[in-house]
């Protein structure tokens, strides 16, 4: 091996961690680029006819475009201006936009900077929380709500785990901000989804060679009382 090519080697950590800041590179311009079209977020797969982007959005036609102008406006953006490999651009919808934090925070932004009170907007956020079938949820606005004075307010409905293995793993949280005349304002969303936590449990009903074994114990309980009042 020659000395040029000994130096134009990269080691492969070097080579992870430039290939996890060129994903993030990715993910950080999307979200700027579209954070009005509903875009949730995204994922990078490395294929041999170039780089997929997988892009998770609440309404795919507004980020696809007439015609796909603006798939193909992000894809010249990508390769020319990121570097990107052959990008290769899909977008998905989200199956449950209730039960998705982000989505959740964005609309009380959208909401607010529409001159929505908040209060109105967190109720009607958890309303539509609840229809999708959540378990339960917190949502958290701060900033100057009433005054001057920065504060926050909380709203909660149903069961939201706050701490333990449950809470890190299966309750989805985001924070996001919104920026409004009076100063900037923090959202913050707890969802608590449908599924199974580790403090429920379920009885599970006897099988057949179980419920045959107590029948036939119960009739033998049964005669054996009737023997006994035969013989008295």
């Amino acid at each position: 091996m020659s000395q040029s090519q000994r130096q134009a080697r990269i080691p492969v950590y070097k080579k992870i961690i430039q290939d996890k800041i060129k994903e993030w590179m990715i993910k950080e311009f999307l979200n700027y680029r579209l954070s009005k079209q509903g875009y949730v977020d995204s994922d990078v797969l490395k294929t041999p006819l170039g780089t997929r982007i997988i892009i998770y959005a609440e309404r795919p036609n507004w980020i696809i475009g007439r015609k796909g102008v603006i798939v193909k406006e992000l894809t010249d953006l990508l390769s020319k201006k990121l570097g990107v490999d052959n990008p290769i651009i899909d977008v998905t919808p989200i199956q449950s936009p209730e039960l998705n934090p982000k989505i959740i925070a964005n609309r009380i932004a959208w909401a607010m900077t529409k001159g929505v009170k908040f209060r109105r907007a967190g109720m009607i956020a958890i309303r539509q929380i609840m229809d999708g079938g959540a378990k339960g949820t917190e949502i958290t606005i701060s900033g100057k709500l009433t005054s001057e004075r920065s504060r926050f307010e909380k709203y909660v409905y149903g069961i939201v785990y706050k701490n333990g293995y449950d809470s890190r793993t299966k309750v989805q949280r985001f924070v996001g901000q919104v920026l409004l005349k009076p100063g900037l304002y923090g959202i913050e969303v707890r969802i608590t989804p449908p599924v199974r936590f580790s403090d429920e449990y379920r009885i599970k009903p006897p099988g057949r060679e179980a419920a045959a074994e107590v029948q036939a114990q119960q009739v033998s309980e049964g005669g054996g009382e009737g023997g006994e009042q035969t013989e008295t």
